[in-house]
């Protein structure tokens, strides 16, 4: 699995009610869901994300309710993967049911910044800030997770399983 997009950075604690605002929750339109992603914290994010970009951010990344809309209105947005030193474990497991890749680097320094092109291969373990020229290793997902992720998600990937 390969993704190479624009970078939206944020902090640590990054919350679900941040990701996607629940005075939106009346509505389970994923596309409807993804005009408001980030609105809160990135008034902008919304209307100028494009499909394939990146979202990069510190600790704790998804932390808060349990709602699955919040990875799944990121995804519905374009948002290709997300880069951060750890996720919130709620939000790491509805972002893989829904096929949106996590990548979770681990305590320190991330240098990459808002606007930077990253190129992420998860198959090969690497990332690469194009702008900057440095590379890092990432932590590959297991097989299953890429799996889940190229079929779109759990259910698809179910299925795929039972037709053969």
């Amino acid at each position: 699995m390969r993704f190479s997009g624009k970078v939206w950075r944020y902090g640590h604690n990054v919350d679900t009610d941040v990701i996607i605002p629940a005075r939106y929750l009346n509505t389970a339109d994923m596309k409807e869901l993804a005009a408001h992603a980030m609105e809160d914290i990135d008034p902008e994010f919304a209307g100028r994300v494009q499909q394939g970009d990146i979202i990069v951010a510190g600790k704790n990344f998804g932390c808060g309710s349990s709602r699955e809309h919040a990875p799944g209105a990121l995804k519905a947005a374009g948002v290709a993967c997300v880069v951060a030193e750890s996720f919130a474990r709620i939000f790491y497991r509805n972002a893989i049911n829904i096929g949106l890749p996590l990548i979770e680097l681990g305590e320190g320094e991330i240098n990459i910044k808002a606007g930077d092109l990253l190129e992420v291969d998860l198959a090969a373990g690497v990332a690469k800030n194009t702008n900057t020229g440095e590379s890092f290793t990432v932590p590959a997902l297991p097989g299953f997770i890429q799996e889940i992720a190229q079929a779109g998600g759990l259910v698809s990937y179910t299925k795929k399983k039972l037709e053969k």
